[in-house]
């Protein structure tokens, strides 16, 4: 493990995102082993991404359908490949297999795109979701993605039931790997602000993510109303990276709804709050802004969507409820009961401790990957289906991909 390239959907942006976060712990885990890391992306840079290079990573800009690319992971020569979602693994991948044949391609999928998108389709609809709804256009393409990988990192569990039981991929190609977290300890939960200190309700999440865009407005457009009636002192702040003007057209001082937008410290923002409310009607993938709340010590509201595949089978930090009513009754009583408050927190303590272990995750993930590697050859065998999935990948992506190629270099 002493070569290794992850080329990246966008540069990590820890601080906006759940999936900027993650993708640190995985590059955390393999510096940890001593390896030497490439991170490449077609992303323009940002002003909020994380400097990878300050950790000893090469950055490199890489551009689509450019044979480039071929050169420059052929002379990389990387052990293992970490596709950053699966669109990534589609433009990329057949490059890789055919420049480096002997690198272990991962794909870490940051949650499944096609379960995010059918329950996005059901709630357009005004309808219940169903299981039917994933067979769509996105799912042939995200599950091809990980037929041809040698190895996908799933973070939720609900994830890898639907890949087993509606997909059928066998669960050898996955990897059940929640985030990798600092157990909060004694001296951490002493520095915690106390229930007399904190005030005001909180959310934040990146805008650019369209379950938070649905879940703010649901707050306030149904649910705040019903909490500013019985707490008419109290205020919501809302916080997240990219707010668009629809965003902001919701901020209004009277009814104490409060849009922020990027928040400096996420941790500072959620530690301040008493209680925080994230009412996701759909989405996919464990939800950062609850695994930091509970890291805050901050007590959490949600809805089944949003607690899915993050407790196991330890009682929710708070409440977990699906009907507006409900979500504005549990709130208020979470902001006023000091009780049940400390309770809550004592809750999320258990959760982070329990199921997100960055020693005990982190070696999973790294001894995983390390038994495939030793073992590539008979594991690319008994995947047939990603042998012949890969093969007319090569043979049809390839072509399309040097049209594009042609094309742009006779307009140039």
């Amino acid at each position: 493990m002493k070569n290794i390239l992850i080329i990246g959907f966008v540069w990590p942006e820890p601080n906006s995102s759940a999936a900027g976060s993650r993708m640190l712990q995985l590059i955390e885990a393999f510096l940890s082993e001593g390896a030497k890391i490439t991170f490449a992306s077609t992303a323009s840079d940002s002003d909020f991404m994380f400097d990878v290079q300050q950790l000893g990573i090469n950055k490199v800009s890489i551009e689509l359908n450019n044979s480039n690319f071929d050169t420059f992971v052929r002379e990389l020569n990387p052990e293992i490949v970490l596709f950053d979602r699966f669109m990534v693994e589609e433009q990329f991948g057949w490059r890789v297999a055919k420049e480096c044949p002997n690198a272990l391609r991962i794909l870490d999928t940051e949650d499944l795109h096609c379960l995010r998108s059918a329950r996005q389709l059901a709630v357009k609809e005004k309808r219940e979701f169903n299981t039917t709804d994933l067979f769509s256009d996105t799912s042939k393409r995200e599950v091809a993605s990980i037929f041809r990988s040698d190895i996908t990192l799933i973070i939720s569990t609900f994830e890898m039931k639907i890949l087993t039981e509606n997909f059928k991929v066998d669960p050898s190609l996955l990897l059940h790997l929640p985030f990798f977290l600092d157990p909060i300890s004694e001296l951490t939960i002493t520095n915690w602000k106390s229930f007399e200190e904190r005030i005001d309700f909180a959310f934040i999440g990146n805008f650019l993510h369209e379950p938070n865009w649905d879940a703010v407005k649901y707050l306030k457009e149904e649910i705040w109303p019903l909490i500013k009636k019985e707490l008419p002192d109290s205020k919501i702040n809302i916080y997240g990276a990219y707010p668009s003007q629809k965003v902001n057209q919701l901020h209004n001082e009277k009814e104490g709804f409060l849009i922020k937008g990027r928040a400096q410290s996420a941790s500072e923002v959620i530690e301040n709050a008493r209680v925080t409310i994230v009412p996701l009607r759909f989405g996919a993938g464990i939800k950062g802004k609850l695994v930091e709340s509970m890291q805050c010590g901050t007590p959490s509201i949600t809805t089944s969507i949003g607690a899915e595949s993050m407790h196991g089978n330890l009682p929710w930090s708070g409440f977990i409820e699906n009907e507006t009513s409900e979500i504005a009754k549990k709130s208020i009583e979470l902001y006023t009961s000091k009780s049940t408050w400390l309770e809550a927190q004592k809750k999320g303590i258990n959760i982070i401790n329990s199921i997100y272990s960055k020693k005990d995750n982190s070696s999973l993930f790294l001894s995983n990957v390390k038994q495939i590697q030793q073992n590539i050859e008979q594991h690319r065998i008994n995947n047939f289906t990603g042998a012949m999935l890969m093969h007319h990948t090569l043979a049809s992506t390839k072509y399309m991909s040097k049209w594009i190629e042609e094309k742009n270099l006779k307009m140039s």
